[in-house]
């Protein structure tokens, strides 16, 4: 059961995991559809669909397919507008309660892929963990560009022919492994968060990330035998969740909850907050050592 108010974009269905590539490989689309009803049933509020580098028509089909087996609106999850447009021109929302489809994900140089909402409305996921000076881009190295990021692409999802609500916004601010965080991301993060909570000209947006990626390289148990990952994601929720981070890409098999502030993975986690450099590394080895 997950965090009331969070919203798990189920990532299972996506070619980047080793298990499900191998369903890819082998053409096993049943497979693929037993995870899209597999999440469905356990609680994901979108079904993610991330084909890799595989066809148009691909998408396509696998978009119709999963739509016979769920009534979950579907993440169309890809960088390539081609791929992109195929799944928004399969997707069809009467079959989804009426729910526009999720377009993961636009970038400041991928500006292009917001003429796609022509071909069908979608509520695009927005990364702001990147900007553009000069005409190149580059990764936010502070708060304060994330959130100057934001407000650009809110500005852009404005723009005439779009218009799109607040309520249609996702930014994702880019989550880094916590295990190898020595240049601030974390601390970077949740200011940001918490300045486009308080913008009221971004009131109703809403915030995700990857959280899979927050533990990546971090083992699976703490020394002593208890878990380790699931806590620390928890805490992370239970410290972004008030300043509006209400939907991620995750995992329907992970227990998220609201910790309280005594809980080791909340003390661990308030204390990267106020450390820098490499002493984030080594509080979160004491944490799971």
């Amino acid at each position: 059961m997950a965090i009331e108010g969070l919203k798990i974009i189920g990532e299972t269905i996506n070619d980047s995991v080793p298990s499900t590539h191998a369903l890819f490989e082998s053409g096993d689309v049943a497979g693929l559809l037993e995870l899209a009803r597999l999440q469905d049933e356990k609680g994901a509020a979108y079904i993610d669909v991330n084909v890799g580098k595989r066809s148009p028509e691909f998408m396509a089909d696998l978009v119709k397919r999963i739509q016979e087996v769920t009534r979950k609106p579907l993440s169309i999850d890809t960088p390539d507008p081609e791929i992109a447009k195929a799944g928004l021109e399969a997707y069809a929302p009467d079959r989804a309660g009426g729910e526009k489809p999720i377009l993961n994900s636009i970038s400041p140089l991928r500006l292009g892929m917001f003429d796609l909402c022509a071909v069908r409305p979608f509520k695009p996921i927005l990364l702001i963990s990147e900007h553009v000076v000069d005409g190149k881009s580059g990764p936010c190295q502070t708060a304060e560009q994330t959130y100057r990021a934001a407000q650009f692409l809110r500005d852009q999802a404005r723009a005439p022919g779009r218009e799109m609500a607040n309520d249609d916004l996702i930014f994702d601010p880019g989550i880094a492994p916590i295990g190898t965080d020595c240049e601030g991301n974390l601390k970077r993060l949740v200011t940001a968060v918490a300045m486009i909570h308080d913008d009221p000209d971004l009131q109703g947006v809403h915030m995700s990330v990857g959280l899979s990626n927050f533990t990546v390289m971090l083992p699976p148990k703490r020394a002593d035998g208890s878990p380790l990952k699931g806590p620390l994601e928890s805490a992370f929720l239970t410290k972004t969740m008030p300043l509006g981070m209400d939907m991620i890409v995750g995992s329907v098999k992970r227990k998220y909850q609201s910790l309280p502030p005594e809980h080791p993975a909340m003390v661990c986690l308030e204390d990267a907050l106020q450390a820098d450099g490499f002493d984030v590394i080594m509080r979160v080895k004491e944490f799971y050592s």
